[in-house]
Formats: structure tokens, sequence, C-alpha cells
């Protein structure tokens, strides 16, 4: 299997948690945006995954904290779960341009894409903002022999495509073992699962798979009984939610992985209503009650302005449609 180098630009800063803090009564004060005159008085923000899944969660906070500022638009998360996250691209994909709806985004778009789900990318909407950045940890169940990743890779040599994996086939989270398999020179059995994290930390504590992607939750509460193991973090730094847990790179291999969360809205929507929302989401990033409630479910608050975010789409897309051609995976057989 060929590298595939993943190129994920990191701006995040380590942040104490804050316990029992919330972000309802913090009164964020919005980042002055130029006048624009908008047909809502509220906006829906698409999110396209189920309720309570992390990408709910993480913009339910940002829509807490926007309703509580002085912004003039408000927001409203709407989830639409549904084809991997596709079904909410496409609701976003044919809003009017108008300011009125929001999508919620991370690197399933590109994913959906190359599997053909939806026949339009990144660049099938106006980039407004990046967010957040949520790094993958390599988990384990706690019934493996195996403690570390030294001995998960040393039996995944030893038993070559055999070691049951969960993932959600070509999403992002069968990414992570793919690009894994190709830094250390392993292979797995895919085992497919329909949701998110959530399932796959119940096969693994059940026992139906042996490793899969967890989550800082996860990763923080369901350990310390033994039915939970975390071997890595595919971060740049060791996260301060659980600094026992060693990077990838610490342990020799060259990897950084990680769910990166922004927004976008409708193409077409013109840079005077792109740069007004970019400015309402930057407010509550600039708060550190804020980013240390964001912190507490186990993500960092990094933000890129529409530009930036531009160009890291543009980087970040081609890293996975170079990926899928070198393994001719989906639309690119």
């Amino acid at each position: 299997m060929k590298t595939f180098t993943s190129k994920i630009k990191k701006a995040a800063a380590s942040t104490a948690m804050i316990a029992g803090l919330g972000v309802a009564g913090l009164g964020i004060a919005a980042t002055p945006a130029a006048a624009v005159e908008l047909p809502c008085d509220t906006a829906q923000l698409i999110v396209p995954w189920g309720p309570g899944g992390g990408t709910s969660v993480i913009f339910g906070i940002f829509e807490q904290a926007i309703q509580n500022s002085d912004a003039a638009t408000k927001i409203k998360v709407v989830t639409m779960p549904g084809q991997g996250g596709a079904l909410g691209a496409k609701e976003a994909h044919a809003a009017k341009p108008d300011g009125c709806t929001l999508f919620a985004i991370h690197q399933h778009l590109p994913v959906n894409y190359i599997n053909g789900v939806t026949d339009f990318n990144w660049d099938g909407f106006e980039p407004v903002a990046m967010l957040t950045d949520t790094p993958e940890i390599i988990g384990a169940g706690g019934h493996v022999a195996y403690d570390d990743l030294e001995g998960m890779l040393a039996a995944a040599k030893a038993d070559p495509g055999k070691i049951p994996t969960g993932v959600s086939m070509g999403a992002t989270s069968h990414f992570l073992w793919i690009i894994l398999g190709s830094k250390t020179g392993t292979d797995f059995a895919y085992v497919p699962f329909q949701g998110g994290t959530a399932e796959r930390v119940t096969g693994l504590l059940n026992g139906t798979i042996d490793l899969g992607g967890i989550n800082m939750a996860a990763a923080r509460t369901q350990r310390g009984d033994g039915n939970l193991k975390a071997f890595a973090i595919a971060a740049n730094e060791r996260s301060d939610l659980i600094p026992d847990v060693p990077t990838l790179k610490e342990l020799g291999v060259d990897m950084t992985f990680s769910l990166t969360r922004g927004v976008m809205l409708p193409k077409g929507t013109s840079r005077e209503i792109v740069d007004y929302w970019a400015e309402i989401f930057k407010g509550p990033t600039e708060n550190a009650d804020f980013v240390a409630e964001q912190a507490a479910k186990g993500t960092s608050v990094v933000y890129l302005g529409p530009d930036d975010y531009t160009k890291w789409w543009e980087a970040t897309s081609a890293d996975f449609v170079n990926a899928a051609t070198e393994l001719k995976m989906g639309r690119f057989q």
C-alpha cells in the first residue's frame, strides 16, 4: 500500500478543563461585523449527523454562545443524519445563498465525494471558518493481549489482515487505519459500522472488535475498569486531558489525523455575508471559558478565517483525492 501523508494544519493551544463550566451564561460578545441585512433573524446550521454525536455537541456549544452574544443574527442547530453526512450536505448545497443556511463540516465531504455519494466536494460551498480540531485516538478493547502500540503493531504483523478493526467503510474512520497501515507496514480486518464512534466503542467494550478509533470522552472515562485501552493519540502533542497517552510521533509513527470542524455557506453566497458569519463565529473562539468548555468535550478551538480556511481545504482535499487515486478507491478506480 502506498504512503499517504496527511497534512492537517494544527494551531491548537492546550487549555485546562474548568469543571462544571457551561456557556449559557457567558454573555460572549460577538466580534463586530459589518452591517448585513439577512432575510432571517435566526439562521439554521445544518449538522449532518444525529443529536448527541460529537459534531452536534460541539456546534450546540457554538449555538448557545451565539444565542447569548450580541450578534444580530442567531443560529439554530438542525441535525440531519443520513448517508454518512451526505444527506445534510445535499440539503445545504441546494439551499439559497442568502446567509440563512449554514453547514457544519469536517473531512466527511471529500470522502463522500470520493465514494460517489455526492457529486460535489468542499468547493461546492463557500468556506466561512475553521473552528475546532479533534485528534483521533488509537483504541482497543480491554480483552486484547497487548497493552501498547508496539504490542498492537507486532500482533498485526504476526497476523496480517486478521485483527478485527471497527470502521465506517470509506469514511474518515477508515482512512485513519489505512494511513496507519501504510506508515507501519500493517493491515487490518475491517469490520463495518454504520454509526460513529459511540458504536465502535460499544464494539470494543463487548469484544465484537479488537481495535478502533475512540473519542476523548471514552479515553478519559472508560479505561479505569480495564474494558478499554488507549494506545496513542494522533496529534502533534499529548493532550492535557489524557496526558498518559503518548502521541504516534513519540512512538515512531510520523502521523497526525484529526477531525477538523468548520462552517460553510451555500455556493454563490456573497463575500459580505461570508465575512459577516466568519466574524460572528470568531467571537466565541476568543473567549477563554468557551475554549475550556470545548476542551472538556475533547476538542481544541482552532480558528481560521475564510481565506486561510479555503487554503486548508485545497491542501486537505488534495491529500484525500491523491490517496484515493493511489488506492483506486471510489470514483478514482
